[in-house]
């Protein structure tokens, strides 16, 4: 009778697999319909997906704080070093002439006037216009020689770059009344405009070149 009741179990085991039932326990007591394929029990599967899972969670959350740490270690690095001041952040100005052997040396003075520190470096641009707007005389020239240092314009600073030219008195170049002065920061292309209350400059014949000098901190005064 132990045989037989043993085929019997057998037996119903067998059809109990054929119609997918999952009543019915292997040798080692592991429910078959929970063992798969490849031999490995549910625990290990579910074990081995956890640990992919954690893998990937992981990682996925090594690469953002990686990125977070780049991007604070490149702010940091651009605040230490300062950016470029734009015209929106300038306000543009005329210091008082300081005449000296026949040159007239005016001051152009920009000051930062947003919240944030940057840097100018070079020379501006400058040109001279009449009350309709239009350039009176040559673009003015750089002076040769100078080699441009950073200034670093924490909010309120100033810096100043010297624009000079012979006394039309003293060269007898033709000469003209400019209504304004455009300043351009260095390595920006919109201007800002200045009232220019100083009278005449040289725009034609002898000794008509107007130059500028590289930015240095202060007002030039």
């Amino acid at each position: 009778m132990p045989q037989s009741k043993s085929l019997s179990t057998a037996l119903l085991c067998a059809l109990a697999l054929l119609g997918s039932a999952t009543a019915c326990s292997a040798a080692d007591g592991t429910p078959a319909a929970s063992r798969p394929a490849n031999g490995r029990t549910d625990t290990a599967r579910d074990a081995t997906t956890s640990t992919a899972a954690r893998t990937t969670a992981s990682t996925a959350t090594g690469t953002a704080t990686g990125t977070a740490a780049g991007a604070t270690a490149g702010r940091a690095t651009g605040a230490a070093d300062g950016t470029r001041c734009h015209t929106s952040q300038l306000r543009a100005s005329v210091g008082r002439d300081n005449p000296g052997a026949g040159q007239e040396n005016f001051p152009l003075v920009l000051t930062n006037s947003s919240p944030h520190t940057c840097t100018l470096y070079g020379f501006p641009g400058a040109a001279f216009l009449d009350g309709a707007g239009r350039q009176v005389g040559p673009d003015p020239k750089r002076t040769s020689g100078q080699a441009p240092t950073t200034v670093t314009l924490a909010p309120g600073r100033s810096a100043w770059a010297g624009l000079t030219f012979s006394n039309p008195e003293i060269s007898g170049a033709s000469t003209a009344i400019p209504s304004s002065l455009l300043i351009t920061p260095p390595d920006e292309q919109d201007p800002l405009t200045v009232h220019w209350t100083a009278g005449k400059v040289p725009v034609a014949g002898n000794a008509s070149s107007v130059f500028l000098t590289v930015f240095s901190a202060g007002r030039g005064a």
